[in-house]
């Protein structure tokens, strides 16, 4: 049989699943593939994992075709093989390819810090219950959480996405679950929401600290962000609030903002990957424009607090970015980068934030107020924001990588 015209594989077709373990080194995948070569076989599929040094390496294959080599040669050479490397060897006769997987089919990344056996336990079994069949399990990350992926196949995402809502609500974990195929890695904007978000601070509270009257306009933030007063309303009563501050305060502020830990991380490698990523903020453009700068932001968009003759005037100039208007921006942002909605990521912690969780193609709750967690696709509630590169399918590797590159040779 010529190299261009491959055997096929039916269901009733024998074939041989070789499977191989022990301790790793270079050279065993070839070196398999090299004995079988001898033996004139198709491959079917292949399957390889290395943990802890130990390694598994399973072929399927066809069976040796009839009047050629035996199927009992092949066995005693892979064996002489595998003996030779102090390894494991496995041949179990069977017939065709590995079963279909069911429709529908999904990614699902599980977060923890620590991922507990119980956790892991409770995952699996909500996904056997809607259906699901869980056909690979890979590590992303191992810190600053642990973050695996499950590749489930045989149940739609919508239903799949809200019984594992409620399984890591209850169980503590984080869960987010998008649709397989090619919008998976696909996300090539993301836009994420700055106070509370970006950074640990609420912009408006700095501010205010400096006016004396950092407990009124918390408490005001604080409904607004839990989605009990509008948004608008409360941000003219807070801004009134500072009224007569001198305009040097601006350069205070900037200097008192502490970035989440992980932005760097997070905005770093997703530049390195050449994705877009913008800031909307109920907050103000005095801060985001220095943000913008400092981390090379695409894109930003915010309030403006006015100032005249050097003070703050209690006003705010311009557009107002609300709730409305910051799904508004998410839209503007994406039409500029050329990318679909469907491809874009949005995170944020607030009310005010729901519009875009819910406009964007994956919509990211980033230790956020109840409702938020409720309404968004997924939720992260460890305080690292680059954990966020794990929802994208991003390995930690990848993470180092782009921390190497940015860091440069050593001297």
């Amino acid at each position: 049989m010529s190299a261009s015209q491959p055997r096929q594989t039916t269901d009733a077709a024998p074939t041989l699943l070789v499977k191989i373990f022990g301790k790793d080194r270079p050279g065993i995948t070839a070196g398999l593939f090299d004995t079988l070569a001898a033996y004139s076989l198709d491959v079917i599929d292949i399957e390889q994992v290395v943990t802890r040094g130990r390694i598994v390496l399973c072929a399927l294959v066809t069976s040796p075709e009839a009047g050629g080599s035996t199927e009992g040669e092949l066995r005693a050479t892979v064996h002489s093989w595998a003996d030779s490397l102090k390894l494991q060897a496995e041949i179990i006769s069977g017939t065709g390819d590995n079963r279909p997987r069911g429709s529908g089919r999904s990614h699902v990344t599980v977060l923890g810090h620590p991922l507990s056996a119980e956790s892991t336990a409770a995952i699996a079994a909500r996904i056997t219950s809607t259906g699901g069949n869980i056909d690979r399990i890979f590590r992303l990350a191992k810190y600053p959480v642990t973050a695996v992926e499950f590749a489930v196949s045989g149940t739609a995402t919508e239903p799949l996405r809200t019984a594992l809502a409620t399984e890591a609500a209850e169980i503590g974990v984080d869960v987010a679950v998008v649709s397989a195929g090619l919008h998976h890695r696909a996300q090539r904007l993301v836009v994420m929401d700055v106070d509370s978000t970006l950074i640990q601070d609420e912009v408006i509270e700095l501010f205010a600290a400096h006016a004396g009257c950092e407990e009124q306009v918390a408490e005001v933030t604080a409904r607004a962000m839990a989605g009990e007063l509008d948004f608008e309303q409360s941000l003219h009563a807070r801004v009134a609030l500072l009224a007569g501050l001198d305009a040097s305060v601006v350069e205070k502020v900037r200097a008192e903002v502490r970035l989440t830990p992980g932005a760097r991380t997070l905005i770093r490698t997703l530049k390195r990957l050449g994705y877009q990523v913008g800031v909307v903020s109920g907050g103000f453009t005095q801060v985001t424009d220095g943000l913008k700068d400092q981390l090379g932001l695409d894109f930003a968009s915010a309030n403006t607090l006015e100032i005249v003759d050097g003070k703050l005037t209690g006003r705010v100039v311009g557009e107002i970015v609300d709730r409305a208007g910051k799904a508004r921006l998410l839209r503007r942002f994406a039409a500029e980068a050329g990318v679909p909605l469907s491809q874009t990521v949005a995170i944020g912690d607030g009310a005010n934030d729901l519009d875009m969780l819910n406009a964007a193609g994956l919509g990211v709750a980033f230790n956020a107020k109840p409702v938020v967690r409720r309404a968004a696709d997924t939720a992260v509630n460890v305080p690292f924001l680059d954990t966020v590169l794990y929802l994208l399918g991003i390995t930690r590797e990848e993470v180092e990588e782009v921390e190497t590159a940015e860091a440069g040779p050593s001297l």
